[in-house]
Order: structure tokens, then sequence, then C-alpha cells
């Protein structure tokens, strides 16, 4: 067994020591969804730091517990809070809470953002599907020995995010009101904010949106056979197009000012999964 089979299978072993509950749906919050729960009925809470080797968020706005329990008649895996690879992680560390609730039970993975808009349509406040993404600019989570419990070894990416719950997120979408956007997304490592000549760069290869997160776990979760859907929260614009300096309070505080309809749109669609 490798070292890294070997620490996610006592994460499990811990999970299973305190429930039996298995959840059909995974979903990561980002910034500005800390208090969803409100919208969820829990039956279980397990704070990261109880779980052995588990790694624990330090961001401020990532609270570090998952919630278990029910969106309508969904049996759901809730990470309020995700772990960054800019925290000092390995990447494997980062999507070892995916691969965690793949073990869990989970047959979708639901991915949320907060992200900077390099697409001159976008506006601040906007959602995004996402439609594809770019992670070159960080190490791919399927480097070193492939573990055959967890996936191929070479899995195929042509549709990381799911059709069919694309299509869904369209449809609830218009049902509610809710004025939807659609993209690629391209994750970098981070702490710091991308440079405008970046931007350029991110412009010209086709992303429409960049963030510090989600495209390692998407795939993680795609290599695991777990369908993968994706919104992203455009917080601001994303350094040189406004040239406006960026601040992740800005970021946090648009967020929080578009969670109550992003929490409503998250949820409409969950229950019709």
């Amino acid at each position: 067994m490798s070292k890294q089979y070997e620490k996610l299978a006592k994460c499990y072993e811990y999970y299973q020591s305190v429930t039996d509950f298995k959840p059909r749906v995974g979903l990561i919050l980002g910034s500005g969804l800390g208090n969803y729960a409100r919208n969820m009925k829990v039956e279980c809470e397990i704070p990261y730091g109880d779980i052995p080797g588990f790694p624990v968020s330090t961001v401020e706005g990532h609270d570090g517990r998952f919630l278990l329990g029910y969106i309508g008649g969904v049996s759901v895996a809730v990470m309020k809070g995700r772990v960054h690879y800019y925290e000092g992680y390995s990447i494997e560390d980062v999507v070892l809470p995916v691969r965690l609730m793949k073990l869990m039970g989970i047959e979708t993975l639901f991915l949320t953002n907060a992200s900077g808009g390099i697409n001159r349509e976008f506006q601040v406040g906007d959602f995004m599907m996402i439609t594809d993404q770019i992670s070159n600019f960080v190490p791919s989570p399927l480097i070193g020995e492939n573990v055959a419990e967890l996936g191929t070894r070479f899995p195929d990416m042509t549709h990381i995010y799911d059709v069919e719950w694309m299509e869904l997120i369209r449809t609830v979408a218009k049902k509610e009101s809710i004025s939807l956007k659609e993209g690629v997304y391209v994750q970098t490592t981070g702490p710091n904010f991308e440079s405008p000549a970046e931007i350029r760069m991110f412009d010209i290869v086709g992303a429409d949106a960049v963030g510090m997160s989600t495209a390692c776990e998407a795939i993680a979760a795609h290599h695991g056979g777990v369908r993968v859907c994706g919104i992203s929260c455009i917080s601001n614009m994303a350094c040189g197009i406004t040239g406006e300096e960026l601040s992740h309070l800005d970021v946090q505080a648009v967020a929080d000012k578009r969670a109550e309809e992003f929490e409503r749109l998250v949820t409409r669609i969950i229950e019709k999964m």
C-alpha cells in the first residue's frame, strides 16, 4: 500500500468510527458560503482537526469541518472550508478531502469558489458555471505512483465537468431567475494575486476566470470516477482589467454580499440531483 493511500485509509477508518452516514453528493464551500449550514439538515459534524493526518485550512473565512446531512432529500457531505496549495500542503494533501469523500460514497462533487474575472463581459458579483479548466499552473495531483483504487493511470479529461449536470445548472438558474455566465476557470498557486501580464496571458489561452483552488480537486474527483460540476462567484475583476489593486478583504466582501443568492442556486441544483 502506498503512503498516500495508507494516509487516506486511516482518514476513512476514523470517519467510519464516527458515523455510518453515506453521502451521495460532496459540496465544497468557497468564500462567502460559510453559513451554508442553514440550508441543510445537519446530522453530524466532523472537525478536520479530529481526523488523523487530515489537512486543516489556515485561511480566514474558511472554517474546517465536514457537515453531513441532507439538502432536500439528497444526502450530502459539505466541506465548510477547503485547503489550498499555497498554505504549504502537498498537492496530494490538498485533494485528500476529495478522495476521502469518494470513499464516503459520493457520486458527484459540486465545487464552488470566488474568482477573479478575466472575461471583460463579466461583472463583479456574476456567477459563472465552470465548463472547463486550465490546471497547468499547479502540479497535477496524479503525479507519482498511481493508486489503482483511486483511478486509472492516464485518465481522460475531455469532460471533467459533467455535461448532464451543466444542463441541469442552466435549467435551475433560469427557473430561479438567476443570471448565469459560463466559462473556463484557471487555477494558479497563489497566494499572491496574478500580475497584469499573467492575466493577459490567461486571456490569450482562453481563461474566463482565475482562482487559487478547484481545478486540482476536479482532477482528483474525475480520476476517481466522480461526476463534477462547479460554479464560481466573480468576486473581483482580475488584476489589470480595471487598474484597481486587489485585496482579499474586497473578495470576501463581494462573496458575502452574493452569498444568499449563491446559496439558493446551489441548494436548488442539489435538490434536483
